[in-house]
């Protein structure tokens, strides 16, 4: 099989379960994957023929993604605001809308030094970006999950990004005196209650790491209400916390921050116009 062909099977066979569009850009990335050539260098050697061992990973690929495994954890890779990440199903695939968050906190701290704390830190892609954009900053991650945080590791080490990783349940309220003083404290996390588990897609629930997915009650805020309440006794003055939400909850995580304490919170829009930001500085 050369790669013109390959090309044409990869988008034969995921056509039947993906939208064209889809189809075309996963069969891209998998033999940009595969091969190391991009589209332009694909077309210019067309006729060259796939290895053996090529091959063989092709046919396991499409057999993952017939079955709806993202395509992210089958090529183990996704890409967050220009850099290359490392991910498994113990992590979230990082996602658009948290490279705008990630943005939001670059503009605000303009290059300036920075203790900064990442709470349920999955692949890194927070704390790893914002140390690769800034390198003054000094920043400490945590998870519950010590598998997440291998990986974590694992990106920030591929990007040669000095961070400390802590494994800590933010819900565990014991070890909040030992983490120290903030300047940032930033935190995508569980906001889907168990109840929800029930009306959820197979690929969602077969593959995603429910740690990171689940509130583990039925309360879709709890995340929020504990981490506002940390924030509170751990932002120095003039400090800030900002928030990834669920697009429905973003009146009532201002609430919550207002009735912490925090006086002005901003409530922010995504480029498709859905509530997903929030910031709160006391």
């Amino acid at each position: 099989m050369n790669l013109q062909q390959a090309q044409a099977y990869l988008i034969n066979h995921l056509s039947r379960v993906y939208d064209s569009r889809e189809a075309a850009t996963m069969a891209d990335w998998i033999l940009v994957k595969l091969t190391g050539h991009s589209k332009v260098d694909r077309l210019i050697k067309k006729d060259e023929a796939l290895t053996e061992t090529q091959l063989n990973s092709l046919h396991g690929y499409v057999e993952e993604l017939v079955a709806h495994r993202p395509v992210q954890y089958v090529l183990e890779e996704s890409y967050f605001m220009g850099l290359e990440f490392y991910v498994d199903e113990n992590v979230l695939v990082p996602r658009p809308e948290t490279e705008e968050l990630v943005d939001w906190i670059l503009k605000d701290l303009k290059g300036r030094e920075a203790k900064v704390m990442d709470i349920g830190t999955g692949s890194g892609c927070i704390p790893v970006t914002l140390k690769s954009k800034n390198k003054s900053l000094e920043i400490i991650a945590t998870d519950i999950s010590n598998e997440a945080l291998y990986v974590a590791k694992k990106n920030a080490d591929t990007h040669r990004t000095k961070i400390r990783f802590v494994q800590h349940d933010i819900l565990d309220r014991q070890g909040w005196d030992d983490v120290g003083m903030f300047d940032v404290i930033v935190s995508n996390p569980p906001y889907i209650p168990e109840e929800d588990k029930l009306t959820m897609n197979d690929n969602v629930l077969k593959y995603e790491p429910h740690h990171a997915l689940f509130t583990g009650c039925d309360d879709p805020f709890i995340f929020y209400k504990e981490i506002a309440a940390f924030a509170a006794k751990h932002l120095n003055k003039g400090g800030a916390l900002y928030f990834e939400i669920h697009e429905l909850g973003g009146e009532t995580t201002v609430e919550i921050l207002k009735a912490e304490g925090f006086s002005n919170v901003e409530l922010r829009k995504d480029i498709f116009g859905k509530d997903r930001m929030v910031k709160a500085q006391f």
